[in-house]
């Protein structure tokens, strides 16, 4: 399963992990992915969100 917002794409990005001594390695920032049952067409359906579309209110949240 892809780790990527069904609304606005959103997926991880890369960087370094550095450490006191300023070694650096690879490391993945993750989006902060929820599991919501949203309205889309009418319909409840089964998606994986992200909270900045939650919060902004792209996601109409299904009762």
């Amino acid at each position: 399963m892809a780790k990527s917002c069904e609304v606005c794409g959103k997926g991880p990005q890369f960087g370094n992990r550095v450490s006191h001594a300023n070694n650096r390695t690879k490391r993945r920032f993750e989006p902060n992915l929820q599991n919501v049952r949203a309205l889309v067409k009418g319909a409840a359906k089964r998606m994986r969100v992200c909270t900045r579309c939650l919060k902004s209110g792209k996601v109409l949240k299904a009762a």
